[in-house]
């Protein structure tokens, strides 16, 4: 029970965390999460969830813990770094005047960004490897995907209830001019 009970405590943190302090999220895919505007206390809080569900979901030790947060803090600010490169790129696009020479550098940035990530990837997957197994770093991947997954499903979640109080208080204001 009370392993059952430490595994719903950083997603109900998150449900909480998201629906109290994610205003105006706008994210669409995983790799969205780099995207979503947030005040930099919500940014920390959900850090500090990430930091508690991956640890529990690798069952780091304390001491690998002490070892692997601040490896992977480096790769995941260089990661962003070089996703950057293309949202940044991406929001350079004129939907309205395509230019086809400037959608394919954009199309070339992707793929090049891409190699970045996996050289990237590569580097600290040595690194991280040092301190944690192989098992714990197939988890690793896993907890990510699962985590991202979790944020995004808890935004669209406030979208539509933000959606639907506004609904109501529109449905109120006709009724009060009737």
């Amino acid at each position: 029970m009370k392993k059952m009970m430490k595994q719903w405590i950083p997603v109900l943190a998150c449900a909480w965390l998201l629906l109290a302090a994610a205003p105006g999220a706008q994210a669409q895919d995983e790799g969205a999460l780099d995207e979503v505007p947030q005040d930099p206390r919500a940014q920390e809080k959900i850090q500090n969830l990430r930091i508690a569900y991956i640890t529990d979901k690798l069952g780091l030790t304390p001491a690998q813990a002490e070892k692997f947060w601040p490896v992977y803090r480096e790769y995941a600010e260089k990661r962003r770094e070089v996703r950057q490169q293309l949202i940044d790129a991406r929001k350079g696009l004129d939907a309205a005047n395509p230019d086809p020479d400037q959608q394919k550098r954009v199309l070339d940035l992707g793929l090049r960004v891409k190699q970045q990530e996996l050289d990237l990837e590569r580097d600290y997957s040595d690194r991280i490897l040092k301190v944690i197994s192989a098992q714990q770093m197939l988890a690793l991947r896993k907890a990510e995907g699962d985590f991202n997954k979790l944020i995004l499903n808890q935004i669209q979640q406030r979208r539509l209830m933000q959606q639907r109080r506004e609904n109501v208080q529109q449905r109120q204001r006709l009724r009060q001019r009737n």
